[in-house]
C-alpha cells in the first residue's frame, strides 16, 4: 500500500474528510492515533494538494509546519536561541567498537562535571547496541532528581562544549555548539521518569534480541535513505518499528 493510501484510509477511519488545513487534519488526527500520527503524516498532508510526495517537499516547506506541531508532540516543546545547526546530514555507517571506549570517556566528563547531580549516566541509543548500525553519534542519557532545577546541570554541561537545544516536558536536549563536531548528544531526564526507563528497556531489549535489532537497523537505513536531511522525519520514520519493540519489550519485562 502506498503512503497516501493508508494515510488516505486513517484519515476516513478518523472521521476527517477533505481537510483544508492540513496543521489541523493533523491534529485532530494525532488526537485519535497518539504517537502513530506522525511528522511524515503532517508532510503528506501538506504535499498531496500540490501532487507532491511528502520527500519531495523543499525544506523549509517541510519545516515551518513541523515547528508549528512540535509542543503537540513535545509538550512545552521550545529551542533555544543561537542553537540553530546548517548542513548536518544524517548518515548510518556500520557499528563502530570504539564506540563504547567513546562513551566512557564522555561519561568521565559528564560525571565530573555534574557530581551528585546526575542520579545516573547511560549509554543508550544505538551506539550503545554491539553490532547495531548508527549515526556516528554517542547518545548519553544524564538522569537527575529534578529536570527543572537547570542551574545545576546546564552550565556545567555547557562548560564542556555542550549546547541546550532543546527542552520540553520530558527532557533537556544537548548537542555541540554550532561549528562544533556533532559526535555527543546528551540528553536530561527525571531519575525514574517513563522516559529515562522507555529509552534504558528498549537498549536492553535490542542487546538481547538479534531479529528485533536487525529489523531495528533496516529501518533506520531506510529512514535515513529518504530523510538524510531532515532529523524529525527521520525519527518519526522508525515510529512504529520502534513502538513494537517497546510493546515487546514491555511485555516481556511482565
Amino acid at each position: 500500500m502506498e503512503p497516501h493510501e493508508s494515510l488516505e484510509r486513517r484519515l476516513r477511519a478518523a472521521g476527517i474528510t477533505q481537510p483544508a488545513d492540513a496543521v489541523d487534519a493533523w491534529r485532530r488526527l494525532r488526537a485519535i492515533e497518539g504517537p502513530g500520527a506522525t511528522i511524515i503524516d503532517l508532510y503528506e498532508l501538506v504535499a498531496r494538494p500540490r501532487g507532491l510526495r511528502a520527500p519531495d517537499l523543499p525544506a523549509q516547506e517541510r519545516h515551518a509546519p513541523a515547528r508549528t506541531v512540535m509542543p503537540d508532540i513535545w509538550p512545552d516543546f521550545e529551542t533555544t536561541d543561537g542553537s540553530k545547526r546548517a548542513g548536518d546530514l544524517i548518515a548510518i555507517v556500520d557499528y563502530d567498537p570504539s564506540w563504547p571506549g567513546q562513551y566512557q570517556a564522555w561519561q568521565r566528563e559528564i560525571r565530573a562535571a555534574l557530581g551528585t547531580a546526575a542520579a545516573r549516566i547511560d549509554h543508550v541509543g544505538s551506539t550503545s547496541v554491539p553490532g547495531l548500525p548508527a549515526k556516528a553519534i554517542i547518545d548519553v542519557q544524564v538522569s537527575v532528581s529534578d529536570l527543572d532545577s537547570e542551574d545545576s546541570y546546564v552550565p556545567p554541561l555547557q562548560k564542556l562544549g555542550l549546547q541546550l537545544r532543546s527542552r520540553d516536558t520530558y527532557h533537556r536536549y544537548f548537542r555541540p555548539y554550532p561549528r562544533r563536531r556533532r559526535n555527543i548528544h546528551v540528553h536530561v531526564c527525571a531519575a525514574g521518569s517513563d522516559w529515562e526507563a522507555d529509552h534504558i528497556r528498549f537498549r536492553d531489549y535490542l542487546r538481547t534480541h538479534p531479529e528485533a535489532c536487525n529489523r531495528y537497523a533496516e529501518a533506520k537505513r531506510a529512514a535515513a535513505a529518504t530523510w538524510a536531511d531532515d532529523g524529525l522525519a527521520y525519527t518519526d520514520a522508525k515510529t512504529e518499528v520502534i513502538l513494537n519493540i517497546l510493546q515487546s519489550a514491555a511485555e516481556e519485562a511482565r
